[in-house]
């Protein structure tokens, strides 16, 4: 069955049945699988961390994550049909996570919703990662557009501008470091447990003092983010005093560090805001699950009269669920992967776009 052939099967079913899809996340250190129905109402979503395997490395082995993929993806699958209560026969469509990500993780996934949709005969859709985070919103909220959403994780930090459903302008984002890769290397410096974004978090809440370090506004009108210097400035000041004999406290280090990130994110994020006539602003991404991001958006967000919208904490880090939410946009519109895609490490979300 070709791609042809499924849109006019889909097309020509009955709009009153439910539409169920199974959506699979494999991009980094997560194996995930989630049912889906109508791209808002998660009929299942496990998620399998592999948090443990790569703590002992401090950060992620992309070898060990994708083995670790192959030997998790077939008993996920499983159990999120039986939590789903759905059967494969009732399934509409194969979502899959195309990039970016780790090439050898995002080909496990890949390879099984290829296999799916083939023994099925369903339609396949290949789905960007970015896009899956930002449409987690739609998971629990009504987006209304225009709207922009500030991106924040691992591996992106970005600015960017949905004039309608799944159109996505990328406006800012970051130059060298993403915040969620500077908050791991903080970690480090502070001998702190992996992922270091949640003990960074933890301690910045409760420290009193907080260490002045300086903030990267970059050009006067520019929305990208540069976090490498800020980093830098944090192990300068360890090292200086370090080599006084006079450690800092991490408390300390923690709340200043935190404190610049989440200043000049709020600050872009609402100036983008106001420059594009946004209706509401989207949180996405890891380190939305950061409290002192989101306490801070909250604030300027009530000061400038902005709704915010943000996931809750489950659907922010990478799960499957998102993906079958962004899935959904191609479904609509039947905009269908052929069998023979590949996974993209370095996928453009402007070039996905519906």
């Amino acid at each position: 069955m070709n791609s042809n052939d499924m849109q006019v099967n889909q097309s020509a079913s009955d709009p009153n049945k439910p539409l169920y899809i199974l959506a699979i996340e494999t991009s980094c250190d997560e194996t995930s699988v989630a049912i889906v129905e109508n791209g808002t109402i998660i009929k299942a979503n496990i998620v399998s961390s592999q948090i443990e395997t790569h703590e002992r490395f401090g950060g992620v082995v992309p070898e060990l994550a994708s083995r670790k993929h192959v030997e998790s993806i077939t008993w996920i699958i499983e159990e999120a049909l039986e939590k789903s209560g759905v059967a494969p026969s009732e399934l509409s469509a194969i979502a899959v996570t195309q990039g970016p990500g780790l090439i050898g993780a995002l080909l496990v996934g890949v390879v099984a919703a290829k296999a799916l949709a083939y023994a099925l005969e369903l339609p396949l859709i290949a789905v960007h990662h970015i896009a899956g985070h930002i449409y987690a919103n739609q998971l629990v909220h009504e987006l209304q557009y225009p709207l922009v959403s500030l991106v924040v994780s691992g591996g992106h930090t970005e600015l960017v501008y949905i004039e309608s459903e799944g159109n996505f302008k990328i406006i800012g984002q970051t130059r060298d470091d993403a915040a969620g890769e500077a908050y791991d290397k903080v970690a480090r410096a502070l001998k702190l447990p992996y992922p270091g974004g949640p003990y960074i978090d933890r301690l910045a809440q409760e420290a009193g003092e907080a260490l002045a370090l300086p903030r990267a506004w970059l050009e006067s009108d520019s929305y990208d983010f540069s976090f490498s210097g800020l980093k830098s400035a944090v192990l300068s000041a360890l090292n200086q005093a370090n080599m006084k004999g006079q450690p800092l406290d991490p408390g300390s280090v923690a709340k200043g560090f935190q404190a610049s990130v989440v200043e000049v994110l709020v600050e872009k994020a609402l100036r983008a805001v106001k420059a594009y006539g946004a209706k509401q602003l989207l949180l996405a991404g890891g380190v939305a699950a950061n409290q002192g991001l989101r306490q801070q958006l909250a604030v300027r967000c009530a000061e400038a009269n902005v709704p915010l919208l943000t996931p809750p904490l489950g659907l922010c880090t990478d799960n499957a669920a998102m993906i079958g939410a962004a899935a959904y946009l191609k479904f609509q519109r039947g905009q269908f992967s052929s069998l023979d895609f590949k996974a993209e490490p370095l996928l453009s979300l402007e070039e996905w776009s519906v």
